[in-house]
């Protein structure tokens, strides 16, 4: 079973044991008071726009975003793998690097948003309205388009406490139950990095 190989690898690599003490009540309040304060900075200040001159084009934070989502999907898929192999050490390093570019994301994305507002897909003239002429020549794109969108927005807004409590199980050393949790995580988190690029790529053409 896996649960026995990687105690079995937890005896023999001293790198790889529990890095937590588990706390169950600690770590429940400490994840959904960090959740609840990202998602409420993040909607609150996608509600703020500021106009300061930056000396460089803001929406270079949005293809910095889906660099950042790229190199997820890409760790993710390759954490996969490691695990699959049986390769627990590198499976940790690999999903905790996910991480962290996951946290440089949420700056990024809330860096893009404080400056240049909201873009609308079909807004040719960038006047913040989509006419009737401009939805005609967006065509059914448009639609395909807000279906992505609307399936990528409520799934990353709940996505950050799977991805706590998944890496909480790891790191207190409950690997069954972090298998559990992962089996959640992992495909909607994956999810989430993908749609992020294609939404990228869908409404960057119309960036004023």
């Amino acid at each position: 079973m896996i649960q026995e190989d990687i105690l079995l690898s937890s005896s023999l690599d001293p790198g790889f044991r529990p890095y937590l003490k588990k706390n169950d009540r600690a770590a429940k309040i400490f994840i959904w008071v960090v959740s609840i304060i990202v998602f409420s900075v993040i909607t609150i200040l996608a509600r703020v726009k500021l106009n300061v001159s930056l000396g460089f084009d803001p929406h270079l934070f949005a293809a910095t975003n889906a660099i950042l989502n790229s190199c997820v999907t890409v760790l993710l898929i390759a954490g996969l793998l490691a695990v699959r192999r049986k390769n627990y050490v590198m499976h940790r390093k690999l999903m905790f690097a996910a991480i962290i570019l996951s946290f440089l994301f949420l700056l990024s994305y809330i860096c893009h948003h404080l400056f240049t507002g909201d873009t609308k897909y079909g807004d040719l003239d960038n006047n913040g309205i989509v006419s009737a002429d401009e939805k005609t020549l967006a065509g059914s794109i448009r639609i395909v388009y807000y279906f992505i969108l609307l399936s990528h927005i409520p799934l990353a807004g709940i996505i950050l406490p799977f991805i706590l409590f998944t890496s909480y199980r790891s790191l207190t050393g409950e690997y069954e139950k972090h298998k559990k949790l992962a089996r959640i995580t992992w495909p909607v988190w994956l999810y989430v990095a993908i749609t992020g690029v294609i939404v990228y790529l869908m409404i960057s053409p119309y960036y004023d």
